[in-house]
């Protein structure tokens, strides 16, 4: 490969699955990230996203654009989602979260995966096996919901028979949806999880290699419920970023400087 290969040129070269880390309200800055794609036309054959990844992801697969996706959020308030409840397995029964899915996503046709222009797998936790699973099937807002729904916040998620939490609790990068040398672009946030111990080697799973293209912002506004107008700020920054690092040279074995973790 030459050395004057850009990331966009890796990207556009062959086929590749998007994979969308966990990151609480990271869903703004996964935006701006799709949104620098989709202005290069760079687009993947499969996307697959875990909490705020797949709330992001997941929208895209739909066929819904960048532009539409950001003023959905841009004007998302937080009377939207947030319902309290009896803090049985969360503070927020996710009715809320539930309605404003169903009405994004029904704008534009689609309920279900098998509808999805672009393949979608959303990762989840499995409260029954205590294990990650991925859900690519059948009707799309409950499985999305389910990815995101962080334990002590949102209740647990029925999907068929099972009851899901957030996929970020075992596997936040989402890399067990992965097949093994599966080509891949991933956008990772970085966090400070109560479950990072879990998480394995943080600056392994950041590597680039032939087969894996990483791209992390490490400064970041955070973004929480009571700091709505903040996602703007990780929006911008995350697209204009990503459009910089698109046209740098693509590194095959470890990360250039600004993408090191702190």
């Amino acid at each position: 490969m030459s050395l004057s290969t850009t990331n966009a040129d890796w990207l556009i070269r062959e086929p590749f699955t998007l994979t969308l880390s966990a990151g609480f309200f990271g869903f703004f800055a996964h935006t701006g990230f799709i949104s620098a794609l989709e202005q290069k036309g760079i687009f993947p054959n499969r996307v697959v996203g875990v909490s705020a990844g797949a709330l992001a992801g997941g929208l895209w697969a739909s066929g819904i654009d960048s532009t539409k996706i950001k003023e959905t959020l841009l004007t998302l308030k937080r009377e939207e989602f947030w319902d309290p409840c009896v803090p049985i397995g969360g503070i927020l029964r996710g009715k809320k979260f539930a309605n404003k899915l169903n009405v994004v996503l029904e704008e534009e046709g689609v309920s279900r995966f098998e509808h999805c222009p672009i393949e979608f797998t959303a990762v989840v936790f499995d409260l029954l096996t205590r294990q990650t699973a991925r859900l690519s099937n059948g009707k799309l807002e409950p499985a999305i919901r389910a990815s995101c729904a962080l334990p002590f916040l949102f209740r647990p998620v029925r999907v068929g028979f099972r009851f899901y939490l957030d996929g970020g609790v075992q596997d936040r990068p989402g890399f067990s949806a992965l097949d093994v040398d599966e080509r891949t672009l991933f956008h990772h946030l970085p966090h400070s999880s109560i479950w990072s111990g879990i998480h394995g080697d943080e600056a392994e799973v950041l590597r680039s290699s032939s087969s894996r293209n990483v791209f992390q912002i490490n400064d970041l506004p955070k973004v929480n419920p009571f700091q709505l107008e903040r996602g703007h700020q990780a929006m911008e920054l995350a697209e204009k970023s990503t459009l910089i690092w698109l046209e740098q040279p693509y590194l095959r074995d470890g990360l250039p400087a600004h993408q090191r973790p702190n």
